[in-house]
């Protein structure tokens, strides 16, 4: 794949603000929320983000703000992937509320992919939210130590949290340096229901966003102004050479399979893949020319997805040799089943069994290139990713991997990416690069032509 490295530059505007927290657990999801819907409530039309790899909290800004939430990733998509997914999300927005990832200073072994990272590459001031139950001026000390930990952070106020009365909040301003935006009072109803991997889905929730606390507590004309000062940014657009054909790609989509990054889903329809949603837990398999699994709970759902009409006809089809991707909730159904208190029998596609674990079996970025065997993995593609998984692969001896892994642990060891025939799957929830995107939609168009 070559690419015009003249490129286009584009010059866009969209007024944007970024909620960062001290660290994790401090409120700034629940802020966050709050403060989509209010801005919603007030008739504008809001774009969500998230910072990080994260797929749960994207579910809940596009639930609140009716448009999909985009991942804003350096690590995996690189300062212009980007600079590109705001760009690819802003269209028709009136405002961007970025959603922070940890503390607001916390990147991959450094600042790098934080969220003062991203901020600065946005060119986005920030609000940083720090919870303040127990504390009194103290809290100045804090904001501006995060404020001068880096003298050209984005930092222009803060939002506290939990703030105990009245009084507490007339405390709390005396001696404010930084401009302070918020007083959320502590509140019951900021609570978000939780399982294994984080919160519930968004379409899962049972509570309302706190829109009434976050209008009483917040100067949200003030954090409009914020954002409406970021200034222009400009993005590189390279243009590049890909397949030009025509392919369906069926995409596994219902309570089991709900992790998918939209840039990916983005990335095969502009190249020219129409996406064929379906749900294995009670679909049949539709007529398509590929086959993408993503990640969720498949152990939630395994019942319905042991009695579903596509489990056979999904095994018969990579008996066939149709092109099938499977990421982490993906691949474990691409296995023999699940094992545990009961044995569930699902594809039996890729020799080994699932189970799940008490803890977390690995958690963080995964980078590797493809070894070959499939048409999915022919050898020297870049991988960049993100793993977390409660369950874990028992492999056959004979397995087979086309991915290694020199960050990660994968399936085994830093081998990802079992295969049989030319389905492929793996633990590593992988951000699609064109010469990957062109990879299946080539190995698509050869099946349709069979």
């Amino acid at each position: 794949m070559k690419e015009n490295q003249e490129g286009e530059n584009i010059r866009f505007s969209i007024p944007r603000i970024v909620i960062a927290g001290i660290q994790s657990g401090c409120g700034k999801t629940t802020i966050t929320r709050g403060l989509m819907a209010a801005l919603k409530k007030r008739g504008l039309v809001v774009q969500p983000y998230k910072i990080g790899p994260d797929f749960i909290d994207p579910s809940h800004h596009t639930r609140i703000c009716g448009r999909v939430s985009r991942n804003l990733d350096v690590i995996m998509a690189g300062e212009e992937g980007v600079l590109e997914s705001l760009y690819a999300g802003s269209a028709g927005a009136d405002i961007a509320v970025i959603e922070g990832v940890m503390g607001m200073y916390d990147g991959m072994d450094s600042v790098f992919g934080s969220t003062a990272h991203i901020a600065k590459l946005l060119k986005a001031p920030l609000l940083l939210v720090i919870p303040v139950h127990g504390m009194a001026t103290s809290v100045h000390a804090i904001a501006s130590g995060f404020k001068n930990y880096d003298p050209d952070s984005t930092l222009a106020g803060v939002i506290l949290n939990k703030v105990g009365s009245r009084r507490h909040a007339d405390i709390l301003k005396t001696g404010a340096k930084i401009p302070q935006l918020g007083f959320i009072p502590k509140d019951s109803r900021f609570h978000t229901e939780s399982r294994h991997l984080g919160l519930v889905m968004g379409d899962e929730t049972t509570t309302d966003e706190p829109v009434d606390i976050i209008e009483e507590s917040c100067d949200i004309p003030a954090i409009l102004s914020l954002a409406s000062s970021a200034p222009p940014l400009t993005i590189r657009m390279q243009h590049a050479e890909h397949p030009s054909y025509r392919v369906k790609i069926g995409v596994a989509r219902d309570p089991a399979f709900c992790f998918y990054y939209q840039h990916n889903l983005d990335m095969l329809k502009k190249s020219g893949a129409a996406l064929i949603y379906f749900s294995p837990m009670q679909d049949h398999l539709p007529d398509v020319d590929a086959l993408y699994l993503g990640g969720g709970y498949p152990e939630l759902h395994a019942d319905m997805l042991e009695k579903g009409p596509a489990r056979d006809e999904i095994r018969a089809a990579c008996d066939d040799g149709l092109p099938i991707y499977g990421e982490c909730g993906g691949l474990l159904y691409l296995t023999n089943g699940l094992s545990g208190e009961r044995t569930y029998h699902w594809t039996g596609v890729l020799p080994g069994t699932s189970e799940m674990a008490p803890r977390f079996q690995a958690l963080g970025y995964s980078e590797g290139q493809t070894t070959g065997g499939t048409s999915l993995t022919p050898k020297g593609i870049d991988v960049r990713g993100h793993e977390f998984h409660y369950s874990f692969v028992i492999p056959d001896r004979d397995a087979s991997y086309a991915i290694h892994l020199t960050r990660g642990k994968g399936i085994m060891n830093g081998y990802d990416g079992m295969y049989v025939h030319d389905t492929v799957g793996c633990y590593t929830h992988g951000w699609f690069s064109q010469r990957f995107t062109d990879t299946i939609i080539r190995a698509a168009h050869s099946w349709k032509r069979r």
